[in-house]
């Protein structure tokens, strides 16, 4: 059998590199607005839907009015 000539490389640095950090930072943001968009429709979509006593049933996490 061969002997392998496979070298392992070091990790780059990705946590000092400028222009990673720059996409990085984009992207959370596009994720972020996306699921923000996501939540908006999901809350339009069963804004109809109410407890028996009167508030919404569907509402953001904190955001439903104090008993």
């Amino acid at each position: 059998m061969k002997k392998s000539t496979l070298q392992v490389s070091a990790e780059p640095d990705i946590a000092a590199d400028p222009l990673h950090e720059l996409i990085r930072n984009g992207a959370m943001q596009l994720i972020a607005a996306a699921v923000e968009v996501e939540l908006e429709a999901m809350l339009q979509q069963h804004a109809e839907r109410r407890l028996d006593d009167g508030p919404h049933a569907v509402v953001r996490n904190g955001y439903s009015q104090p008993t």
